[in-house]
């Protein structure tokens, strides 16, 4: 009588895989959200998708580990890349940002490289790549090491810890440090956009980002610019709670000085820098802000724009980190 899905995962995978040396600190269990559907010109969400490993690599037991894998699970009886498509649509879909999809049924595996686009023969798991061949081939995939000194924002750990963060929200953090590390290597302009639906804690997302460059040691002055005051006092908060006093709201006090002066993270509307007047030339951001004096700024809303003059925040810094 052959294992089911569950057994298999715990009599066959689990067992196969800690002998090739991934320790459970190295693997994680996500739980992701269904695909949305149309039916009948509605849309509805499928059931929540389960991906049964995530498989990390690391620097050092201090460092933040880099998703790199997933294997799909399945039953013992069936062929060992039966679940290979499925795992494929979780990478597809770029809400993980994994580079290597696997498929087994405890016995054997199926392998498909998202760098190379080639899928492999059916292998035994007395064959699976250890930690070391999957961070070797994963740092030739990205072009730059994980102890290089391009990686180090990559691997500063959560502030507060993984439990914190959401499975996409990781995904998109790892997106733009690998991006922000290729610019570097090939000597270009360190640009990111991220495109996120609403209520997907993007300000999540920018708080961890400037955190982890800051402990990197690579963050001078950075500005996050939001279009609502709503926002900005959501982002004043959420950044205060990471880094306390050295993050303030901008905004002119009665002696006439900046109120973030003294601050590192500088938190703006739009409208508080002055850009939106007709009297741009001599706009907060003119008077209080030379130019390239921020190494890094985060936009939300960023495809808002008041007849092209907010871009203005950008092309005075032209040398951040945007």
């Amino acid at each position: 009588m052959s294992f089911n899905e569950a057994d298999t995962r715990a009599k066959l995978i689990d067992p196969a895989i800690h002998r090739r040396g991934w320790t459970e600190d190295l693997i994680r269990r996500e739980e992701t959200a269904g695909a949305v559907e149309i039916i009948g010109g509605k849309a509805r969400r499928r059931s929540r998708g389960k991906i049964d490993y995530v498989l990390r690599v690391r620097v050092n037991k201090e460092s933040q580990p880099a998703a790199v894998a997933l294997i799909e699970a399945k039953k013992e009886s069936l062929l060992p890349g039966h679940g290979l498509d499925q795992a494929k649509g979780y990478a597809e879909c770029r809400r993980l940002n994994i580079k290597f999809i696997f498929s087994s049924n405890g016995h054997q595996f199926v392998e498909f490289d998202c760098f190379t686009g080639l899928t492999s023969p059916p292998k035994p798991m007395t064959e699976f790549p250890d930690p070391d061949a999957l961070r070797d081939r994963y740092e030739k995939g990205i072009g730059f090491k994980l102890d290089s000194t391009y990686a180090r924002p990559l691997i500063q750990p959560y502030h507060g810890g993984e439990g914190t963060r959401r499975y996409y929200q990781d995904a998109a953090i790892r997106a733009v440090m690998e991006k922000f590390a290729r610019c570097e290597i090939k000597e270009q302009p360190k640009r990111a956009l991220l495109s996120m639906a609403t209520g997907c804690g993007k300000t999540f997302i920018a708080v961890n980002l400037l955190k982890r460059i800051s402990d990197a040691g690579l963050l001078t002055r950075a500005l996050f610019v939001c279009d609502r005051d709503e926002l900005r006092t959501q982002a004043l908060k959420a950044f205060q709670n990471v880094f306390g006093a050295d993050a303030a709201a901008v905004f002119r006090k009665s002696d006439g000085i900046n109120n973030a002066k003294n601050a590192r993270i500088h938190i703006a509307t739009y409208q508080t820098l002055g850009i939106e007047s007709e009297f741009a030339k001599e706009s907060f951001l003119t008077t209080y802000y030379p130019e390239n004096y921020f190494s890094h700024i985060v936009i939300d809303e960023c495809h808002r724009s008041a007849w092209g003059k907010w871009s203005q925040v950008l092309t005075r810094n032209k040398n951040a980190v945007q």
